[in-house]
C-alpha cells in the first residue's frame, strides 16, 4: 500500500468515527465506506512502474505513472512492471566451440520492458525467460564459433549475441540493450599448447625477418663487390677507411707491408686519371 492511500484512508476513518460517535450514524457509515473503497482503489505507480489492469479477466489498461483507481472486486492488477534498465548474469559451462573445446563463458546482458502488456500476458514469468534464453544462445554461438574468434573476436560475438537474445524476447516486449562477454576460461593443458604456439610463431616470425635482412646485407655486399671490382679507387680508399676507422679511437698503431702502400700509392692516382680527374696534389 502507498503512503498517499494510507492517508487517505486513515482520514477518512477517523472522520467517520468522529460522525459516527456525534450522532451523525449514517454519514459515519457513508464516510466509513467511502475510506474502504479509497483503501482498495486508489493504487500509486512510480514513475518506473507500469500496473497492467485486468477486468473481469480481461485487459483493461496499463496504468502508470502517478496516481490512479480501479474498481474493487471487479479489477485487478495483474502485474507490476518495472521498465528500468535490468542486468542478468548467465554462463555457460563446458560448452563445446565450432573446434570441439571445451569453454567456460560468463556474460552480462543489459535489458527493458518497453512494452508492459506484452510482458505481462505473452510470458508467464519474462525474467527467468530472459535467463534461459540468453544461456541457450550463449550455447548456440560458442557452438558455432572457433576458439580463436571467440578470444579475438569478442565485439562482434557481443553484438552477436545481442542480435539473437532480441530476436526471441521480441514479442515479450523487452529490449537488449547490449550484451557483454565478460570471460572465456579454457582448459589448463591447452593454454599451455596455446602459449607454446604462440611462442613458436614469434620464433618464426623472427626468423623470417632476421632472413630478410641477411638477404638485404648479401645484396648489398654483391653491390658493392662490383663497385670495387669495377673501381680500384673506390676499394683503395674503402681500405684506407676501415683502417682509419680502426685506429681513430684506439690510437693504435697498424703495420702495414710496404708493397701494399705502393700499391696505393700507384692505384688511385691511376684510377682518379682512368675517370678523367686528377688531384691537386698526391701524398709524397
Amino acid at each position: 500500500m502507498n503512503p498517499i492511500t494510507s492517508l487517505v484512508t486513515i482520514v477518512l476513518a477517523v472522520v467517520g468515527a468522529l460522525l459516527f460517535v456525534s450522532g451523525l450514524k449514517i454519514a459515519g457509515i457513508a464516510v466509513g465506506i467511502i475510506a474502504a473503497y479509497v483503501l482498495f482503489s486508489l493504487k500509486m505507480a512510480n514513475n518506473w512502474e507500469r500496473f497492467v489492469i485486468l477486468r473481469a479477466g480481461k485487459l483493461s489498461s496499463v496504468k502508470g505513472p502517478g496516481l490512479f483507481m480501479i474498481i474493487p472486486v471487479l479489477d485487478a492488477v495483474t502485474a507490476v512492471i518495472d521498465e528500468r534498465i535490468q542486468t542478468t548474469q548467465f554462463n555457460a559451462e563446458q560448452a563445446l566451440t565450432r573446434d570441439t573445446v571445451p569453454v567456460n563463458v560468463d556474460a552480462v546482458i543489459f535489458w527493458h520492458v518497453h512494452d508492459a502488456q506484452s510482458a505481462a500476458l505473452n510470458i508467464t514469468d519474462y525474467r527467468s525467460a530472459i535467463d534461459r534464453v540468453a544461456q541457450t544462445s550463449l550455447r548456440e554461438m560458442i557452438g558455432s564459433s572457433h576458439l580463436s574468434a571467440l578470444l579475438s573476436e569478442r565485439k562482434e560475438a557481443d553484438e552477436v549475441l545481442r542480435a539473437e537474445i532480441a530476436r526471441k524476447t521480441a514479442d515479450w516486449g523487452i529490449s537488449v540493450n547490449a550484451v557483454e562477454i565478460r570471460d572465456v576460461a579454457i582448459p589448463v593443458g591447452l593454454q599451455d599448447a596455446m602459449s607454446r604456439q604462440a611462442q613458436a610463431e614469434r620464433e618464426k616470425e623472427a626468423r623470417v625477418i632476421l632472413g630478410s635482412a641477411e638477404a638485404a646485407i648479401a645484396q648489398k655486399f654483391v653491390e658493392a663487390a662490383n663497385t670495387y671490382g669495377s673501381n680500384a679507387a673506390a676499394l683503395h680508399l674503402r681500405a684506407m677507411n676501415i683502417i682509419y676507422e680502426t685506429t681513430k679511437e684506439r690510437g693504435a698503431t697498424i703495420l702495414m707491408p710496404t708493397s701494399m702502400v705502393d700499391s696505393m700509392s700507384v692505384a688511385l692516382p691511376a684510377a682518379f686519371l682512368g675517370q678523367g680527374a686528377l688531384p691537386a696534389k698526391l701524398p709524397g
